[in-house]
């Protein structure tokens, strides 16, 4: 294996790796002995025979010991939710006014929009159920908008298990929003279901399921724009090619990239605003921070740098502004600004300091900052580091 494999498979950097490799850098944690033995294939002692400890029970890794605020909802994921309906025929509970179940989903979408997912479980823990019961049980003329309900609730659920890194569940809560969306006859949400899809794939690394997933429904409302002044479908289209720019960039395919944020432009020109279809946020602003987040990944920093200096994205989701202001700070990592950096992961983690917990690339940028820095590091960086259990 290459050093830039094994650093991808354990969640590591390369030169924290290189560092381990040349002796620079000690070993000396259980949890990070036992993932690099795994990975390598090898027994624990074999790294390290001179820790005698070894031969103890394993301590659990930070990640597996702390709870996910989710947790409740991928239970709630884990069967069908109402087979005594399904088995009774009857109804057993009570049904929900529609404004109150109406009501219910759109403060379910502002918890994930603001990154607040201990409240999110909570709130769709009941959330669900009475919807599933209600399309089954609810009078034919009601069962419609109730559909339409639903699979907006398994696409909020989606997005915040992407954001949670729980691909696995965000797959399932896509796969269930979609099926709902064409329920409720409603072409357009079972598109934006899709685009929820594409994003679990891409946190499985599964770039070609995700590619095919989205460009399969972006050439589909390709066309239909074509003869149809939509912005809804517009919306959708857009936030497809965003989609895409991610995923090309991720494999490295710089022109490909750029491609899509190019495609993605002229759909937010032809919108002429900023809107939020669908909870997708697409517009012309939205696609600036694409493309500030396309070209981190591609290691442009200084275009990064360049297209997000100045970016007035304050109209947006704390995510959204927090996500800009996250790759801000990696971009800065990479031009070796380690005090810039720190500067916008700080304000990132006031704004969502769920997203720098769980986000793969902040946390490997903090590493690498602390790294860097080594027994320099200001109090703010190793605080950062200890929040984000980023140390290396």
């Amino acid at each position: 294996m290459s050093q830039a494999e094994l650093a991808a498979e354990i969640g590591r950097t390369a030169s924290w790796l290189s560092q381990v490799e040349r002796g620079i850098q000690p070993v000396n944690r259980l949890p990070v002995l036992r993932l690099i033995a795994d990975a390598l294939g090898v027994s624990r002692a074999t790294l390290r025979p001179d820790l005698p400890e070894l031969d103890a029970p394993p301590v659990p890794d930070a990640d597996e010991a702390r709870p996910n605020d989710l947790d409740q909802a991928r239970l709630l994921l884990s069967g069908h939710p109402v087979p005594e309906v399904l088995l009774s025929g009857e109804n057993p509970v009570s049904h929900a006014s529609l404004p109150e179940l109406r009501a219910a989903v759109d403060h379910v979408w502002e918890l994930t929009h603001a990154d607040k997912f201990a409240e999110l479980s909570g709130a769709i823990g009941p959330l669900i159920p009475r919807l599933e019961r209600a399309v089954r049980t609810a009078p034919s003329k009601d069962r419609t908008e109730l559909w339409q309900l639903l699979g907006r609730t398994y696409q909020a659920l989606a997005a915040a298990f992407v954001r949670q890194d729980e691909p696995d569940a965000a797959w399932v809560a896509a796969d269930r929003s979609i099926r709902a969306a064409e329920q409720s006859g409603q072409p357009l949400q079972v598109c934006a279901g899709i685009y929820r899809l594409a994003q679990a794939f891409v946190r499985l690394k599964r770039l070609d399921q995700a590619e095919h997933a989205a460009t399969t429904a972006a050439n589909a409302l390709t066309r239909y724009v074509s003869t149809h002044d939509d912005p809804q479908a517009l919306s959708v289209l857009g936030a497809l090619h965003l989609q895409l720019a991610t995923v090309h960039a991720k494999a490295g395919d710089r022109t490909r990239a750029k491609g899509e944020i190019g495609l993605a432009r002229d759909v937010a020109r032809r919108m002429g605003q900023d809107r939020n279809d669908f909870n997708l946020e697409f517009g012309p602003t939205n696609v600036e921070i694409q493309a500030v987040s396309s070209a981190v990944e591609l290691g442009d920093a200084g275009e990064a740098i360049d297209l997000g200096e100045g970016l007035d994205s304050t109209s947006l989701s704390v995510e959204r502004q927090a996500r800009l202001l996250m790759d801000l700070g990696r971009a800065y990592a990479q031009r070796r600004q380690p005090g810039e950096a720190l500067e916008y992961l700080l304000r990132a983690e006031q704004l969502a300091p769920e997203m720098i917990t769980t986000h793969v690339a902040a946390r490997d940028t903090i590493k690498e900052l602390m790294l860097v820095a080594g027994r320099a590091a200001s109090p703010e960086l190793r605080g950062l580091a200890e929040r984000a259990d980023a140390k290396p």
